[in-house]
């Protein structure tokens, strides 16, 4: 993956986007596997390791700290001036050290306590993995409901009417997707808004036991919630044994009690 840096008038260099976006890769895949094995060094209860941070006997989160990074690091790429490319860099960094801390508690955040090592911890891993998806989607070149086709002025006719069947293929698109959420297929949802196809297939399959589509829209005992419940075992479940185990590889085991 090449990193482009174009060149200003008169001053130095400029960053572009793409730039900053790999520094927010960068910063928060780091962290986030920095601070895990931080974590379960603390867990494991290695002598030389400094453990947790407790003033007065307060333990404060790591997400204490990811906020406070998260507003250096957005204020700073917001107030520096465009010629500064070290500072805009730096601070797409920094904005990633903070939201690996910060999503990396989560779960804590959702249920406001300490849920950290059980199954509800997983939800964090979760968060992180998907910002992590969807940040090497933008550096592959993938765009949010290709928004930059809005960007192209219309001048003609022709061109204003290309722009309305963009847009309302970007609100069909939009739809499918707010469907697969309602399923309960949140990674197909969310990927789906960078990746086409990934709603519609999304949007028009069964939809998972006990997400509000399936709890509006199917009866108890009928049929699609039956055929639901066999795909969820049969197909979901195995899949969802395989993707705990590749993160709590990585991650450790959450299996403290809830």
């Amino acid at each position: 993956m090449s990193v482009h840096l174009s060149t200003s008038t008169g001053t130095g260099v400029v960053s572009s986007g793409s730039d900053r976006l790999l520094f927010f890769f960068v910063g928060l895949v780091v962290t986030f596997v920095l601070i895990r094995i931080s974590v379960r060094l603390i867990r494991a209860k290695v002598r030389w390791w400094p453990g947790n941070i407790t003033p007065g006997g307060t333990h404060i989160h790591h997400v204490v700290f990811g906020t406070v990074f998260m507003l250096i690091g957005g204020v700073a790429g917001l107030a520096a001036p465009d010629d500064v490319h070290w500072l805009r860099l730096t601070a797409a960094a920094t904005l990633g050290v903070g939201a690996a801390l910060v999503l990396d508690e989560f779960a804590l955040i959702l249920h406001l306590r300490d849920v950290y090592w059980t199954k509800n911890g997983r939800l964090s891993v979760d968060a992180v993995f998907l910002a992590i998806g969807m940040t090497g989607l933008l550096l592959l070149g993938a765009r949010p409901l290709g928004y930059d086709d809005f960007l192209t002025p219309a001048e003609t006719d022709s061109a204003t009417k290309t722009l309305v069947l963009r847009l309302v293929a970007v609100l069909v698109n939009v739809g499918f997707a707010i469907v697969s959420l309602l399923k309960g297929k949140i990674w197909t949802g969310l990927l789906g808004l960078l990746v086409p196809v990934l709603p519609e297939i999304g949007a028009l399959r069964l939809a998972r036991p006990g997400s509000p589509w399936a709890r509006w829209r199917y009866a108890d005992d009928s049929r699609k919630l039956r055929r639901a419940y066999r795909r969820e075992a049969r197909v979901r479940q195995p899949l969802i044994r395989l993707k705990i185990r590749f993160q709590e590889f990585i991650s450790g085991r959450h299996d403290l009690p809830d």
